[in-house]
């Protein structure tokens, strides 16, 4: 009995090493990246225009002189005047159109940063336990994704919206939900090539519980390629919102996004321009910049470029 206590203890002790070493190289792997993504010019201007846009669209609203919902009713449908505030210009009911478009940009950067983390969360978690339970369980989850990526992804979002509502939460959640099956099929073919590398194998053997290794041991292994594709996603995600307030099936007044004022502006692009051109602008940027970034990400964090 104490024989086997003390081999307990030995590998309790070497599994605790092998995690420090591993925390030690993923801090060197973690400098080695950033300072790989550093040189990549597209990737850091990108990460600079998101930035401001991000700060402009929470900050923003707080600076403008005119709210979203405040009417001018000396300026409908009028181009950009600046003797009135009205940087970008005014929509057919008088609304200030530079602050529906931080409103819209706020909107859509919100649905696609909460659909990102719900499509994450449940991609990360069903992925790696179907890689890591393997067997029959495993070709039963897979099939499952295999069924779910047969059926038109749009389809589903649709029916959500138009069974259940089309409050923004819905949206969110609805989004999410469906977007995991990529990330899934990721972090199961990660698992199964980590799941037998001599930390987990240690980690096992020290007695640690199943929820122990995947969580800690295995998904914390996968931070790179889940973090490029979270990145990648979001710009999938801002277009499908978009898509949907396009279709008048997203974001509902009084509420605003880029979708629904790109809408907007596509109907009455001949005569006011100035309602389609800033949206179109700033949802053709975010796109471009987010994609530039995954970009880097992927560069910077290939292992194969090292």
């Amino acid at each position: 009995m104490a024989g086997i206590t003390g081999k307990d203890a030995i590998l309790t002790r070497y599994a605790a090493r092998l995690d420090e070493l591993d925390r030690a190289k993923g801090q060197s792997l973690t400098r080695d990246a950033f300072r790989r993504l550093r040189r990549n010019k597209a990737a850091m201007v990108s990460i600079v225009v998101i930035t401001l846009i991000v700060l402009a669209a929470i900050i923003g609203p707080y600076f403008m002189p005119w709210t979203v919902r405040q009417v001018d009713y000396t300026a409908f449908r009028s181009p950009p005047d600046w003797s009135k505030f009205h940087y970008l210009g005014t929509d057919q009911n008088g609304r200030d159109l530079l602050a529906r478009l931080l409103q819209g940009t706020q909107m859509s950067l919100l649905v696609a940063a909460v659909a990102t983390v719900v499509s994450v969360t449940i991609g990360v978690t069903y992925g790696a336990v179907a890689g890591y339970i393997g067997g029959r369980v495993d070709a039963i989850m897979m099939r499952f994704v295999d069924v779910m990526y047969a059926l038109p992804y749009i389809l589903f979002v649709i029916i959500l919206v138009v069974i259940f509502g089309r409050s923004p939460v819905l949206l969110f959640i609805g989004i999410g939900a469906l977007e995991w099956l990529t990330m899934a099929r990721i972090v199961r073919g990660q698992t199964l090539s980590l799941k037998e590398k001599e930390f987990v194998e240690a980690a096992r053997a020290g007695g640690a519980r199943t929820r122990t290794v995947v969580f800690r041991h295995i998904v914390r292994n996968l931070t790179g390629p889940v973090v490029i594709y979270a990145t990648l996603t979001v710009p999938e995600i801002i277009i499908t919102e978009s898509f949907l307030s396009y279709l008048g099936l997203g974001v509902q007044e009084p509420l605003t996004s880029l979708g629904t004022l790109i809408s907007n502006g596509a109907a009455v692009a001949e005569v006011m321009p100035w309602l389609l051109i800033p949206p179109a602008v700033v949802l053709v940027t975010l796109l471009l910049g987010l994609t530039f970034i995954g970009d880097g990400l992927r560069d910077a964090l290939d292992p194969k470029d090292r």
